[in-house]
């Protein structure tokens, strides 16, 4: 334990991201809701097709980008499809492989819920930290999330 560790249990770091998570995360939903825009686990999936090359992903590149398991991503995928908001095609360069394209109705569906969730963003959690608070926290995240990067196995 370092001098900087004094006082501090163990696992409270972790604690707090999954509870700060939780709680902000529940919040930009019901926001959404009561807007009644898209879930946030829609705009999450519509989000990382949108910015994707062709604004289309591998199924299993979405689930690696996406903050929810491949399981939840292919029933999200479904249900998205099943609204009109995403298409699956072929992926031409692989006939084994599906991709998940947004559709223009997607994007759009998209573009009506940015601000609500982004108001979201600041209101539940951005707000709350100061301006250094913030960057340490990006620069410490960060150094776990490249840590685990190389290990993430794209079928989980």
């Amino acid at each position: 334990m370092t001098e900087d560790d004094e006082g501090m249990e163990p696992f409270a770091a972790w604690r707090a991201v999954l509870l700060a998570q939780s709680r902000a995360m529940r919040a930009i939903e019901r926001d959404l809701d009561t807007s009644g825009q898209i879930s946030i686990m829609w705009y999450d999936v519509l989000l990382e097709l949108n910015a994707a090359d062709g604004r289309r992903l591998r199924m299993q590149d979405l689930a690696m980008k996406a903050v929810l398991s491949r399981t939840r991503v292919s029933r999200i995928v479904t249900e998205l499809e099943a609204a009109g908001l995403v298409e699956r095609i072929a992926d031409a360069e692989d006939g084994r492989a599906t991709l998940a394209r947004i559709t223009a109705q997607g994007r759009n569906a998209l573009k009506r819920a940015a601000p609500v969730y982004l108001a979201g963003i600041d209101e539940h959690f951005t707000r709350h930290l100061t301006k250094i608070q913030q960057q340490t926290m990006v620069v410490g995240l960060q150094r776990v999330i490249e840590a685990h990067d190389a290990q993430i196995d794209p079928r989980r």
